[in-house]
């Protein structure tokens, strides 16, 4: 019945697939959980000795730099996606046991492969946002969130675009130096080494701050939904968008979170992307697809 409906290239796909998702685990598909595992490199050094780039990543951001801020184009579901960052991160600074009252322009954050802009513009505007340092290690996407950002005078003062990689900035000497919230927004899943990259992005992060992403479970749901769905069929999303190879379930992302020994138990939300409707919470989904996930830093911890 599905060979009438499907081109056969895509049943091999999906054939090859569900032979080597997590029901049948092969080895070379764990390679993200086995180098989210590792410590070999150290992310102490002020200059990384890694690198967590993948240049045919940063090419294929390239070529959509133009369209970022369409919120009809290829970053649509990125747009869409924005309101529930903030909700989440609302919700995970009202789970801190101690109240959270935080004053006016008094927080600031380190958004980390920024894209165009389109969670940092929108933080930089909160009024308890101090300032909001945004990165990028992609040139003709980066130039993009710089211009937009020209539109609004008063982003001038708090927000900074920089061209560069987490691995290129100067480690923190002092909490003052540090961030309160650390966002890493539909990156982790383009990263070659996971494991440095999160703790050297760690250290960035302040005693009580927070270390906040969302990224995608490896499920054939998720192959079915983001590869096939999103990428071949409805061609919602750019081709070559997503390595499902890549990606990362909640499961070995806690684990990960608990072997440092300095972050508290996440916070998890999953999400799901309706068409026509945009992205909506669904508890449970974090085991299928899209997820929201947060730890916060122990208080006595550098």
């Amino acid at each position: 019945m599905l060979s009438s409906r499907f081109p056969s290239s895509y049943l091999r796909r999906a054939s090859r697939t569900v032979r080597t998702n997590a029901f049948q685990p092969a080895a070379h598909l764990h390679r993200q959980s086995a180098c989210l595992q590792s410590s070999a490199s150290s992310p102490t050094s002020s200059t990384g000795s890694f690198s967590s780039i993948d240049p045919c990543e940063i090419s294929h951001f390239n070529k959509l730099a133009s369209s970022w801020w369409d919120p009809h184009g290829p970053s649509r579901i990125l747009h869409l996606m924005n309101p529930l960052r903030h909700d989440f991160m609302r919700e995970c600074h009202a789970s801190q046991p101690e109240p959270f009252t935080p004053t006016p322009a008094s927080l600031r954050y380190l958004d980390i492969g920024c894209g165009g802009g389109i969670f940092a513009e929108s933080a930089a505007r909160l009024p308890t946002t101090a300032n909001v340092l945004a990165i990028d290690p992609t040139p003709e996407v980066l130039a993009i969130a710089q211009a937009h950002s020209k539109c609004d005078p008063m982003l001038k003062t708090k927000l900074q675009y920089r061209q560069a990689t987490i691995e290129d900035l100067p480690l923190p000497t002092k909490p003052e130096e540090q961030f309160d919230v650390v966002s890493i927004f539909e990156v982790v899943e383009h990263v070659d080494n996971p494991a440095p990259f999160l703790d050297r992005a760690g250290l960035f992060v302040k005693p009580g701050g927070w270390l906040v992403m969302s990224t995608i479970a490896r499920t054939w749901i998720s192959w079915f939904t983001t590869n096939l769905m999103a990428e071949d069929i409805l061609k919602i999303v750019p081709k070559g968008t997503h390595d499902w190879n890549k990606y990362l379930n909640h499961d070995e992302m806690t684990a990960y979170f608990s072997s440092r020994g300095i972050w508290e138990p996440p916070q998890i939300m999953g999400v799901m992307y309706v068409p026509g409707i945009g992205w909506k919470r669904l508890p449970g989904s974090e085991n299928l697809g899209n997820y929201f996930i947060a730890v916060r830093k122990a208080q006595d911890t550098m």
